[in-house]
């Protein structure tokens, strides 16, 4: 049993990895390859969900006097997940806010950033 939620949290800090490589590559990439990205993240974000439901169906399998310690490491496991969550709605709202102002052309000059005299 142990044996298949260690390969769990071997995928799950391999995915995990990944995605936290990509979430810092979006505000920097060009349009049409952060859309794909974004895209790509949303997928193994996914994935990681899938695994981390993989690994508490295991330790709910581990008799009680040996669980304490994998509910521990499911509890950090999740706490990461909500952390990448987190930073890549953070990084989409940052490259929602660049495809507006290139669609709305603002250049940060716009009449709202304006104080009239």
């Amino acid at each position: 049993m142990s044996s298949d939620f260690e390969g769990y949290e071997q995928d799950f800090a391999v995915l995990t990895a990944e995605i936290t490589s990509k979430i810092a590559r979006v505000p920097r990439l060009p349009p049409d390859e952060k859309k794909q990205m974004v895209a790509n993240v949303e997928k193994q974000l996914e994935e990681a969900k899938e695994l981390l439901e993989q690994m508490d169906l295991e330790v709910r399998e581990i008799p009680p006097q040996s669980r304490g310690m994998y509910s521990n490491r499911m509890r950090s496991y999740k706490q990461e997940m909500g952390k990448l969550e987190k930073d890549f709605k953070r990084s989409r709202i940052a490259y929602s806010d660049e495809v507006r102002n290139e669609l709305l052309g603002d250049d940060g000059n716009s009449s709202e950033n304006q104080v009239e005299c």
